[in-house]
């Protein structure tokens, strides 16, 4: 049986890679941080596949370097980090791992919003640094949450699955998108509005849209300007999508009340305004940080895979026109 051979960027949970094993030679970079360009360019050769993260770019040099890959199957939701077009050019099958992160990310959404919201990450350092002398009348206070106003730029699964938590909470769900979503509208209740009515209208704006060229810097100083002072800002979508130095200095002059950050422009680096602020509450890319989520994007990328490598149609291929089945 013909063993296959595949580059691992990263370790990824084991459930995947013991799909992986009886049937491929396994090349697994150990490192901690994302595996540096080079190193994959010269681990890359003589490989049929290619497991990678989000935060490593693929491009024409990598996969000109991997002139033997038949498969890239990358272990994320998006693949903003893969020159797709280049991909397809070559007969690349591109893969990805859809549908798993849905509801661990629309969590994580809520948790931002709840932590912002009553001023969590503040009040534990507050209580750390042994500065509660006891109740007061004005110590930590925040923003009520039931019965406001959440505004979803994206109503897609995630989008979808945040507004279904909104309905727990008696509020009121306006939602932007490119197109009309009246599934959601129906099932959830969530109001279609303009961009500019969700921003002007919203006591919450949870931005849940991929990164494009039409989205990069899509909430900027404008848009900012037109949220109330007492709105709370989140983006657990993709860094690029916000313009930070609009909002630090938004958050700096408190002309909006907080943000929640899972995702930042120039991952991994963070801009060291973010760490001095108090009014912002930060967590490193875990949108879909769950033992469960993270099992089964280790199982659907491997299952991606194999089914390239074996010539078979992966189930999650997003770049059909690669496929010559």
């Amino acid at each position: 049986m013909e063993r296959f051979r595949v580059l691992v960027t990263r370790r990824i949970p084991e459930p995947g890679l013991e799909i992986l094993r009886p049937e491929a030679e396994l090349d697994i970079f150990e490192g901690e941080a994302p595996m540096p360009r080079e190193d994959i360019a010269s681990r890359v050769k003589g490989k049929g596949g290619l497991v990678c993260l989000l935060s490593d770019k693929i491009d024409s040099e990598i996969m000109e370097a991997g002139k033997d890959l038949r498969v890239i199957s990358n272990y994320a939701v998006g693949y903003n980090n893969i020159d797709v077009d280049e991909a397809t050019r070559r007969g690349i099958l591109v893969t990805n791992t859809p549908g798993v992160l849905t509801d661990a990310t629309a969590d994580l959404t809520w948790a931002l919003l709840m932590a912002c919201a009553r001023r969590i990450p503040e009040s534990d350092r507050f209580m750390r640094e042994g500065r509660f002398l006891g109740w007061g009348p004005t110590l930590m206070l925040g923003r009520e949450v039931y019965g406001r106003t959440i505004g979803i730029v994206g109503l897609g699964d995630i989008g979808t699955a945040v507004a279904r938590r909104a309905r727990g909470f008696g509020m009121r769900v306006l939602y932007h998108n490119r197109r009309r979503n009246e599934e959601g509208e129906r099932e959830e209740g969530a109001e279609y509005v303009s961009l500019d009515d969700l921003l002007r209208n919203s006591d919450f704006v949870s931005l849940h849209v991929p990164l494009t060229p039409a989205t990069r810097h899509f909430i900027g100083r404008r848009e900012i300007g037109l949220m109330k002072k007492t709105t709370i800002l989140l983006n657990v979508a993709r860094g690029e999508v916000v313009d930070e130095e609009a909002l630090i200095e938004a958050l700096k002059a408190k002309r909006i009340a907080s943000a929640g950050l899972d995702v930042f422009e120039n991952e991994p680096r963070l801009n060291p305004d973010f760490a001095r602020l108090e009014n912002v509450v930060l967590t490193p890319h875990t949108g879909s940080a769950t033992y469960e989520s993270r099992n089964r994007m280790a199982i659907m990328a491997a299952e991606n895979m194999l089914s390239g490598l074996k010539g078979k149609r992966p189930p999650n291929l997003v770049n059909p026109d690669a496929w010559k089945g």
